[in-house]
């Protein structure tokens, strides 16, 4: 995420190489070697990188043995260092990895799994390493199914990194430009803007808009892509229902409806996946990052009519989507969350945890206390806490929002911060928060007790 009021590529909650004399010495010539070989493009998170060596379940451990609750990492679904992945890995990393040309079982006993997991006509899966590659596919697959090219994003929407995605990620900010086959729409703002029918109403006449503003450019449309909780845009969640008013305008004109499950698939939101809150079905989606747990796997699900009119036309091969060693670690994640249940775990725990940050608002703002805090949204173990000014509770805060995530850091509890305005507080942790000490409910007590402490001595 970066700024958009910046002619610089910064980084919301980013490192400041300017504040490096407060580091230890090994700090700072760890990141002089890195920044040496790996160059400007890479960003570190945190005032104060933190140097991590190990992880558990939902911990991270630093180079002098600190424990860190991880509040933030979606990728690790089911925990860092989690042993069914490990030894799923390690057993089909021992006895065979290639590609899809040749024929092997598991590619599709896992294709059968996932595909399962969707409502029809959703049938069939196309396998790629990244989410960037899957999103790129989609839209491919979009433009030639359709014979379009204009696509339609929220405005703050982050998909990924491929030339052509870059195009449709208007968050990499003013340094990557935004094509004129690109439209950029608003997402619903349930703190400064209005709820109910008239939020749909009003983001689907943007959508008419853009599909109208495409027409009068001569660009034929294609479809709109969007992540299912508009995680980039502040994770905007309600009114529910507007994603499926979004999609049945863009199908009406003729395009496909693409949901990118990258960050709220696989449970994280209490559902399989986060475009069932608006009682959607997809043309297309597409899934990555937690699939396999930090192994690089991602994917395009969609229908046999979709597939057909692009695989029968377009030659289309990738040569480590799919491989056994990611699909044996995309199948243990599978196992995971269906054996022990970390859908519904996934739900109960967003509920404590959101709860509690209601709480802590709540408490704050009754003895007295200018709260900053104007709203906490969530679904599942995916929640926002929005910052903005006590004076007028709307005007966005960044610097409150900023506070909190290094005022966490400090005690060693990590989350970051997002949104439109960067002042929305991003809570996303691996789906095990909470699976040890049952019924102590250990991880949501300790973020809870932090946060109420980052809250109080920060007056918010």
């Amino acid at each position: 995420m970066v700024s958009q009021g910046s002619e610089q590529s910064v980084m919301v909650n980013g490192y400041d190489p300017g504040a490096a004399a407060a580091l230890t010495p090994a700090a700072r010539a760890l990141i002089t070697r890195r920044e040496r070989v790996l160059g400007s493009a890479y960003r570190l998170f945190y005032r104060e990188p933190v140097h991590v060596v190990r992880g558990q379940g939902a911990h991270l451990f630093d180079a002098d043995g600190h424990d860190y609750l991880d509040a933030y990492n979606n990728v690790p679904a089911v925990g860092h260092s989690n042993p069914r992945v490990q030894a799923a890995v390690a057993a089909q990393l021992a006895t065979l990895n290639t590609h899809t040309r040749y024929l092997t079982d598991d590619v599709i006993d896992y294709a059968e799994r996932l595909t399962a997991k969707f409502a029809p006509p959703l049938s069939q899966v196309i396998f790629t390493c990244t989410g960037s590659e899957a999103v790129d596919l989609a839209v491919r697959m979009a433009r030639r199914v359709t014979g379009g090219e204009g696509i339609i994003v929220t405005r703050n929407a982050y998909h990924g990194t491929t030339s052509t995605v870059a195009e449709i990620t208007p968050s990499l900010g003013p340094n990557n430009p935004i094509p004129a086959r690109t439209a950029l729409i608003d997402a619903p703002d349930s703190v400064r803007g209005s709820g109910g029918a008239a939020a749909i109403a009003a983001f689907t006449e943007q959508v008419r808009g853009a599909i109208a503003g495409f027409a009068a450019q001569g660009i034929p449309f294609a479809g709109m892509i969007v992540d299912s909780v508009l995680s980039s845009d502040g994770m905007r969640l309600e009114p529910a229902g507007f994603l499926a008013a979004a999609a049945q305008v863009v199908r009406e004109a003729g395009g496909l409806y693409i949901a990118d499950e990258v960050q709220p698939g696989f449970g994280r939101t209490g559902a399989w996946w986060g475009f069932e809150r608006h009682g959607l079905v997809p043309d297309l989606v597409v899934v990555g990052k937690p699939m396999g747990n930090g192994v690089p796997i991602a994917a395009v699900v969609g229908s046999e009519h979709v597939f057909d009119a692009f695989g029968s036309e377009v030659r289309y091969f990738n040569t480590f989507g799919g491989n056994p060693v990611s699909i044996a670690a995309a199948t243990a994640v599978l196992d995971e969350i269906e054996q022990r249940d970390l859908i519904a775990h996934s739900a109960a725990a967003g509920q404590r945890l959101s709860d509690g940050i209601r709480q802590i608002a709540a408490d704050a703002k009754r003895v007295g206390a200018a709260t900053h805090i104007a709203q906490v949204r969530g679904a599942g173990l995916f929640i926002a806490v929005e910052y903005v000014s006590p004076t007028d509770g709307v005007t966005p805060d960044p610097q409150a929002a900023l506070a909190v995530v290094q005022g966490l850091r400090d005690r060693r509890i990590l989350v970051s911060a997002s949104g439109t305005y960067e002042n929305v507080l991003k809570v996303r942790p691996p789906l095990v928060f909470d699976t040890e000490g049952t019924g102590t409910h250990p991880d949501t007590a300790r973020f809870l007790e932090g946060f109420a402490a980052v809250t109080r001595d920060a007056g918010q």
